[in-house]
């Protein structure tokens, strides 16, 4: 078993700018396992409010012995081994795994999304992502968006209104929202709510600090649409702690350290009655058809990566109907 990788920077098509932070580029790991002729891709996407970095994952891969990683794979071993390296980095911790399923289908000759037990036609609609921007910039997104079915909308600040209206001045497109806990008054995020939902919203991820768990509860228990818990959930033991203060929670690879772990959450999830949303960072053609493998478990998803970068080292995957769609390649079916 042999693990190589390339650190990389992927470039963002507009200047990416949510509640509390602003960036042009995304730094990512290109990470490979090679096991008796095959190859199995993987990603690290590492958003810098997250704390990763290019030297966090290299000194953690300095760490890694591949030699761990034995065929068939033991996924709750592995995930052990490396949670047993260093706490937190899920981002490069789900590099491996993707990587290793990526593998794993591909010496079963099976793709991803059947080993997972996913069903292609239940692929929900992905959103499209548009930051916080000025007036001009946001109809350029809007008008780059043109085929999708949902549009995304980061909020968070004193501008939210007239962003949502400059929206809508030009299209009727259901939305999502992402305040990013960027919100902090329960009053006047309750009033904003129900102005959203008169605007066509379906859905609102994190309004209100993470640790705010009472403000973020009251809100769940009023809002007349879904609240999704998403700094707030992180790995497996955050869904258990999202019951009873949020509607439904948003799963991303890079937070939970690869698939193994989001099909756990996915499960913990539907056994408490949350709702799913399956959402990703700024990631290339690999993680989003990782995530994807996942996604018709899902009752949402956000998967709108390579449509946001301007170098996939990759080739984009079929996209129909406002939906990613499965192939039967063995393993991601991921193209070079």
């Amino acid at each position: 078993m042999q693990l190589t990788y390339q650190p990389f920077e992927l470039q963002l098509k507009h200047t990416f700018t949510i509640a509390k932070f602003s960036r042009t580029s995304t730094p990512v790991i290109l990470l490979q396992v090679e096991h008796e002729g095959h190859t199995g891709y993987g990603e690290a996407s590492m958003v810098p409010y997250m704390g990763e970095s290019h030297q966090t994952a290299v000194d953690f891969l300095n760490q890694v012995d591949a030699t761990q990683f034995r065929y068939p794979f033991d996924f709750p071993s592995i995930i052990h081994y490396l949670d047993s390296i260093a706490p937190g980095q899920p981002a490069i911790k789900a590099a491996i795994d993707i990587a290793l399923h990526d593998l794993e289908g591909k010496l079963n000759n099976q793709s991803c999304w059947k080993i997972f037990g996913s069903n292609p036609a239940k692929m929900p609609i992905t959103s499209f992502t548009i930051g916080i921007d000025t007036k001009e910039v946001i109809l350029q997104k809007v008008k780059e968006a043109a085929g999708l079915k949902v549009i995304k909308v980061k909020l968070g600040r004193d501008t939210d209104k007239e962003l949502i209206q400059t929206i809508r001045s030009v299209t009727n497109v259901p939305l999502y929202v992402d305040a990013n806990q960027g919100w902090t008054d329960r009053k006047q995020s309750l009033d904003m709510v129900y102005w959203l939902k008169e605007q066509g919203v379906m859905l609102i991820e994190q309004p209100m600090l993470k640790t705010d768990i009472d403000g973020n509860a009251w809100l769940t228990e009023h809002s007349p649409i879904p609240i999704i818990g998403d700094e707030a959930v992180q790995r497996l033991p955050d869904v258990a702690e999202a019951e009873g203060v949020y509607h439904g929670i948003n799963i991303k690879l890079m937070k939970s350290g690869g698939m193994h772990e989001a099909q756990q959450m996915i499960n913990k999830a539907k056994e408490l009655g949350l709702k799913i949303l399956i959402g990703c960072m700024s990631e290339t053609s690999c993680a989003t058809l990782a995530a994807a493998a996942l996604a018709p478990q899902c009752d949402w998803a956000d998967l709108d990566g390579p449509f946001l970068i301007s170098n996939n080292p990759y080739k984009m995957p079929a996209f129909e109907d406002g939906k990613w769609v499965l192939n039967n390649q063995p393993g991601l079916g991921l193209l070079l």
